[in-house]
């Protein structure tokens, strides 16, 4: 189920209208604490959010969704085209980030690339280098053994660099995998680096396993 959280009835429609049409069951709220009352009552599989909510905006809901659910798939949607408000959001842990106005078949595939990219990795395997652990079966990350909570585009994010350990990834390398887009134009290379920004946070002094290699991309240097 996609939760979509629009005040504008049209917009709401159309979003819902597509998914729909594309096999999603939808619900529709049109407040931020309605958002967080509906999240609670019944966790989607992926949130849609409007920035420009009355009362409680959505970064502020996009803040406590974190709080409710850490790994819940979230896309903000936006008239704003601001660098600044693409950047706020995703710090913040929006997956994606759509500027209206948009193309719904777009919407489509970024809600389906997001939620494939949130699914279980193939690879179950255990990977530990540098202090950190990494489960993909049970999808957890821990260093030095303290847990560390992780958003799916993080987990996902450090076990592609982990994976790789010693090579340097492209930016655009990163967003096919990561992100699961085909061409780099077609979401911006700077949510490779707020996300990397913000998963060095969480990791704390292990975070410095991830080397900017200037121009290019990144590397995990292992032990």
């Amino acid at each position: 189920m996609i939760l979509v959280v629009e005040d504008e009835p049209d917009i709401r429609n159309l979003i819902v209208h597509h998914l729909e049409s594309d096999g999603f069951r939808c619900r529709t709220v049109a407040t931020g604490p309605d958002a967080l009352a509906a999240v609670r009552a019944a966790m989607p599989a992926l949130v849609v959010l409007d920035l420009m909510l009355p009362g409680m905006d959505g970064l502020e809901v996009c803040r406590r969704l974190r709080a409710i659910a850490a790994s819940l798939p979230i896309i903000m949607l936006t008239a704003k085209a601001d660098e600044v408000d693409r950047v706020v959001g995703l710090e913040l842990g929006a997956d994606d980030y759509i500027v209206k106005p948009f193309s719904p078949k777009e919407l489509v595939a970024r809600v389906r690339a997001v939620l494939r990219r949130a699914q279980p990795a193939d690879s179950t395997r255990p990977i530990e280098d540098g202090g950190i652990a990494l489960d993909p079966a049970r999808h957890r990350v821990t260093v030095a053994g303290a847990e560390v909570g992780l958003t799916p585009k993080e987990f996902e994010l450090l076990q592609t660099l982990m994976e790789a350990a010693g090579r340097v990834l492209s930016r655009e390398q990163l967003l096919s995998r990561v992100w699961g887009y085909a061409r780099a134009d077609e979401i911006e290379s700077r949510t490779v680096d707020v996300h990397v920004r913000r998963l060095r946070a969480k990791l704390g002094a292990a975070g410095s396993r991830i080397a900017t290699v200037k121009t290019i991309g990144y590397r995990f240097d292992a032990d």
